[in-house]
């Protein structure tokens, strides 16, 4: 049973969580709290298993609420959303929390694939830390310090796939990018369609490279191209390519059809990165990768927020390495760099 705060100031808000969260039989409604103050008061008094956080409240708003909580407890904080806070809800990745949901503005929009999505995001937060750890049938290989120069010369475009937990993740790894590329990188990132330019902007102020929100004929150059929501992303014929398909995996964009494309474009000379988030978005994407002579990488669970995707690539036997977040970043500032 997880113990979970919701801090909101809506009445409304507060009484549609309740009323989810009574019909979960793994989730426990412990406590309320109308604003940020009332919730580190609570976090004083009890032990959360997840907090469920507005961005905007009144006497202490959430960005200064999250800081706080982020030196009080080890629970993971999930963002509670309107439409027009994105870069306050990009912040708030920045600042450690692990994902955000946009709220229902009104009842007439609660409907099932709203709760359904809903229940889904807090229970692949709240239960990672209690997944068994995989066993593989045959270890993903590790990369010498001799093989690496190899995989730097060969390697002409990186792309990287993420969701739950990617955010933090991104901005660690694009951080740790070298002032300059050499090779284009590109990124899907499970998000919707109004907050991608706004994470784009955020990256950007992380490094010295450019970071950018694709475009849909886009000519490709050595720089970060993130995918907006809402799209899928392709490449052919050196150029990006957006369009709506349907959505994969319940989800546009979805990380296969990137990596599929990537793998027909840059064959060998590609190497992918499957981050933290949930379901197995990125699986089939890897396989074609490996099938095409590329180099796969998936993050380890220890620094995954949600380890599905991860988690589904290798046990699918398609990933040559895997490691931890840090150590990523210190690959992709060699290959890229």
């Amino acid at each position: 049973m997880m113990d979970v705060l919701v801090v909101d100031d809506s009445i409304f808000m507060r009484k549609i969580v309740t009323d989810i969260l009574a019909t979960q039989a793994d989730f426990r409604l412990t406590a309320t709290a109308r604003n940020g103050k009332q919730a580190l008061e609570l976090v004083a008094q009890a032990k959360f298993d997840l907090i469920l956080l507005d961005v905007v409240m009144p006497v202490l708003g959430g960005l200064e609420t999250l800081g706080e909580l982020k030196k009080r407890t080890a629970a993971p904080v999930i963002m509670l959303t309107g439409e027009t806070n994105q870069k306050t809800v990009v912040e708030a990745l920045a600042l450690g929390a692990v994902d955000f949901i946009e709220k229902p503005t009104s009842l007439m929009t609660v409907k099932e694939e709203w709760i359904n999505n809903f229940c889904a995001r807090i229970r692949a937060v709240s239960t990672h830390h209690e997944q068994p750890h995989i066993q593989r049938k045959t270890p993903a290989a590790v990369v010498t310090a001799s093989q690496l120069p190899n995989l730097q010369k060969k390697t002409k475009a990186v792309v990287i796939g993420a969701s739950t937990g990617g955010p933090g993740a991104l901005l660690s790894l694009i951080a740790m990018l070298p002032d300059e590329l050499k090779m284009p990188l590109f990124i899907v990132q499970h998000m919707p369609k109004e907050f991608t330019a706004s994470f784009a902007a955020r990256l950007n102020q992380e490094t010295q490279v450019t970071v950018v929100e694709a475009r849909d004929g886009e000519k490709i150059e050595a720089q970060v191209y993130l995918c907006p929501g809402n799209q899928h992303m392709t490449l052919a014929a050196g150029c990006i390519k957006l369009d709506q398909r349907p959505k994969l995996h319940g989800t546009r964009p979805a990380v296969d059809y990137l990596f599929n494309s990537a793998a027909a474009a840059y064959g060998p000379a590609l190497t992918a990165i499957i981050l933290t988030g949930m379901g197995k978005d990125g699986t089939a994407g890897m396989k074609t990768i490996k099938q095409a002579g590329g180099y796969t990488i998936a993050q380890d669970e220890a620094s995954s927020v949600v380890f599905g995707m991860p988690r589904s690539a290798i046990e699918n036997e398609v990933v040559d390495e895997v490691l931890s977040l840090e150590m990523i970043g210190r690959k992709l500032r060699r290959i890229v760099g």
